[in-house]
């Protein structure tokens, strides 16, 4: 369980989140969605542990964030950020064993290994392992970075406790067959019992997938809770600022966003 206990965060000196309080549970896909400049990103960093919280407090599994050694928090907790940058060339398979290095102290063994094939494997990207991330495409960095964060969380923590994954944009590079597939796997991995936190723009893959939606504005949480029942015309109004309408996917049981015209 990943708790945050009225989160205030300062860039610069200006606010960018103003007393955040919410839960993220085990089992569940949580979605995080707002206009830009809401704060999402930033949200994500200060409960993982990347950008600095001015007051408040974030939990994992009860013990406080700013107590956590950073090897332990690393051990159990692995981030997908926007696609970071890189500037040297590097095969692929050593970006995903980056993953594997909280785990062991001066060489990855025959595990790390292993378990960094198996996440190329689950990724689709065990046939790029030999190459240069630097000649792969937007959509193919995304699912190298992926399995590296996989490759980082395979492993039940020894110190007990949950298994967290944080996903910033995960999808933003991908076409539409990679967008589904990482999302439905984000799920399977939730449903696993790890905790998958996801910043999403998009709002109709959101409702496709989320089992909870929290929605940001202005640094304030605007809504929080089950998906799709928590999402209205009226709350998108409100964060986003469009009309739209709500119809059912002729699929699913799902609500699909219709924006108005005009």
């Amino acid at each position: 369980m990943l708790r945050i206990d009225d989160v205030h965060c300062d860039a610069g000196g200006r606010p960018i989140l103003r007393g955040i309080s919410t839960e993220f549970a085990p089992g569940l896909l949580h979605v995080i969605v707002g206009p830009n400049g809401s704060g999402k990103s930033t949200f994500l960093k200060a409960f993982s542990g990347e950008w600095p919280i001015t007051a408040g407090a974030v939990y994992y599994d009860g013990q406080p964030l700013a107590a956590l050694p950073k090897i332990r928090l690393a051990q159990r907790r692995a981030v997908m950020s926007q696609l970071p940058e890189l500037h040297f060339p590097i095969r692929v398979d050593d970006i995903v064993m980056m993953g594997r290095y909280p785990h062991f102290a001066y060489r990855h063994g025959p595990h790390d290994t292993d378990i960094c094939r198996k996440a190329m494997e689950r990724l689709g990207v065990l046939e790029l392992a030999d190459r240069d991330y630097l000649t792969l495409s937007g959509g193919e960095r995304q699912r190298v970075q992926f399995a590296r964060a996989l490759a980082q969380i395979w492993d039940i923590p020894v110190s007990g406790g949950s298994r967290y994954l944080f996903l910033d944009e995960p999808v933003s590079s991908l076409d539409v067959h990679y967008q589904h597939g990482f999302l439905g796997l984000a799920r399977t991995l939730a449903a696993s019992g790890i905790v998958v936190v996801a910043v999403l723009h998009d709002l109709n893959l959101a409702l496709q997938y989320a089992d909870r939606m929290l929605f940001l504005k202005s640094g304030r949480i605007v809504a929080a809770g089950e998906a799709p029942a928590i999402v209205t015309p009226e709350l998108i109004g409100e964060v986003f600022g469009v009309a739209v309408h709500l119809l059912i996917h002729p699929y699913s049981d799902r609500p699909v966003v219709v924006y108005q015209n005009g």
